[in-house]
């Protein structure tokens, strides 16, 4: 069943209810009234009233971006120099960490030998000896704990409480390896746990207790706090853990003590994200783990590389940022001096449609132009990587990704989303709107209908107070013309005009008579 009959039906069933609802006069038309305004309120903001000139400025905007991304922005992939500017960030904020965590000397090997030793994470080397496909040079992507992403965080607390390091393998074959633990490492991580627990418990027995005692519930605001101050000791201890899973990255970010500025540094975050994507079990036979490992292994993009790819990134921003700023002031212009000149000035001008935020103009507007930027992004991709690869499709889809824009790819995808969700919010809405003025059409055929039985009650009623009267006047017409008497007819005539609330110019043939001969009109 498609959408628009599944709007049909609910529509129809809505409509039986409401007339059942109007029989039995459960439906206050005051209120249905009230809710159609609201529903031609919220309408008005989902009613695009976009001309030529909008969607003229719109392409227009959407090709000017096109082509300051096709000047300006480059490649994506980051060139030497972004790469080496990113390594040497890198080196200097783990120089300026050791520093801040209390190292009181100098230089970038040294600096990482003491994070080393300050930020210790006991899964370190147990995959060492253990024959499960892990080297040195993907030891950092395959343990999970050392991915900077919230799975990785998760892994080090799993590490800390539970002893156990996770690791994946470049086949997707996971390990749970147990962590060399001593007695003093139990009562240092658990102790806290114990505390809060038992902390909790006497929390909630106060509570228990000063209900039973007052009668009186405990704020729901107040009992948060109180548990929350009753676990402070566990959330410390994992505050501490995130604190040295932190420490820890950073001395590994930048190599290790013995190829500091170089060697493999962990995994950037989008490459974790897919080597975690890639190990979940439907995507075991997809290949994908195997490509990120070799992104990472292979080519050795960690996360001091990526941070190059992010700086590409920030370039392509700069394309879509000038469409958002070019489409929303001329619309903002083109409006405001359309309204100045409609009302002779700025007062009376209806802002609401002028301002370029919350308006479905505007959100059209820049659909149109996400989707132009888009285009000629495409196009000049395209060419520009058919030229660089001179028909090597290999080479050209190498080439093209590099290329792309994927920050104004998103951009049109956000457009094209919030223009599917305003026209499904107002078919809602024109739905809402015809089930009210359906129920007031019940309203109205039900009033109807109580009129007219209010209206036959009443004839029936009166018909019968007075039949006698008109029965007695139709016998004295009846015998009056029996027997050519005039006046009969006319006082059985008199009787019912009197009945229907009338009264008569005449009572016999003589007053009869006289109104003919006098200049009195006769009125029937």
């Amino acid at each position: 069943m498609g959408k628009s009959e599944e709007l049909n039906e609910k529509m129809e069933l809505v409509i039986a209810e409401i007339a059942l609802n109007a029989k039995g006069s459960d439906v206050d038309e005051s209120a249905l009234d009230e809710e159609l305004q609201r529903v031609d309120r919220e309408l008005e903001k989902y009613d695009c009233q976009a001309d030529m000139v909008d969607y003229g400025l719109a392409v227009f905007g959407g090709i000017v971006s096109g082509i300051i991304d096709s000047l300006f922005v480059g490649d994506i992939s980051g060139d030497i120099s972004d790469i080496a500017l990113s390594h040497e960030q890198v080196n200097r904020y783990i120089e300026s960490y050791a520093k801040k965590r209390g190292y009181e000397g100098d230089g970038l090997k040294k600096s990482i030998s003491y994070l080393e030793k300050e930020f210790k994470v006991a899964q370190d080397n147990i995959w060492s000896g253990e024959k499960i496909k892990i080297s040195t040079k993907n030891h950092h992507l395959a343990d999970m704990a050392h991915h900077p992403t919230p799975v990785g965080l998760a892994s080090a607390i799993v590490v800390q409480f539970f002893r156990v390091g996770t690791f994946v393998n470049r086949d997707g074959e996971w390990h749970f390896l147990m962590v060399e633990t001593k007695k003093e490492d139990i009562i240092e991580t658990w102790g806290p746990a114990v505390i809060t627990g038992v902390l909790n418990w006497l929390a909630y027995f106060a509570e228990h207790k000063y209900e039973e005692k007052t009668e009186e519930a405990v704020s729901p605001v107040l009992k948060k706090l109180i548990h929350i101050s009753a676990s402070m000791p566990l959330l410390i201890e994992i505050a501490k853990c995130a604190d040295n899973w932190y420490g820890h990255l950073i001395s590994d970010v930048g190599g290790s003590k013995n190829t500091a500025g170089g060697g493999m540094g962990i995994p950037g975050v989008f490459v974790s994200f897919l080597y975690e994507l890639a190990a979940l079990p439907g995507f075991k036979s997809s290949g994908l783990l195997e490509y990120t490992n070799n992104i990472y292994q292979k080519q050795k993009i960690d996360l001091r590389h990526e941070l190059g790819l992010y700086r590409g990134l920030g370039k392509q921003t700069m394309p879509v940022l000038f469409n958002e700023f070019f489409v929303r002031t001329s619309y903002f212009i083109m409006h405001l001096l359309s309204g100045i000149s409609e009302h002779n000035g700025v007062d009376g001008i209806e802002w609401k449609h002028i301002v370029p935020f919350d308006n479905r103009v505007v959100d059209r507007m820049m659909t149109v132009a996400s989707l132009t930027l888009s285009t000629v992004d495409v196009a000049d991709a395209a060419a520009r990587a058919a030229v660089e690869s001179a028909g090597n499709w290999v080479l050209f889809a190498g080439k093209f990704t590099t290329k792309f824009n994927y920050v104004a790819a998103g951009r049109a995808v956000f457009s094209i989303a919030k223009e599917i969700s305003d026209e499904s919010k107002e078919t809602e809405l024109l739905l809402e709107k015809r089930i009210l003025t359906e129920n007031k059409a019940v309203l109205a055929v039900q009033s109807i209908e109580n009129y007219k039985q209010e209206l036959n009650e009443l004839v029936c009623t009166w018909m019968a107070e007075d039949i006698q009267s008109f029965l007695e006047a139709f016998d004295l017409m009846k015998q009056g013309l029996a027997v050519n008497d005039s006046d009969a007819v006319i006082r059985g005539n008199v009787q019912i005009q009197r009945v229907l609330g009338k009264e008569s110019q005449f009572e016999n043939q003589s007053e009869f008579d006289d109104l003919m001969m006098s200049d009195t009109p006769f009125s029937l």
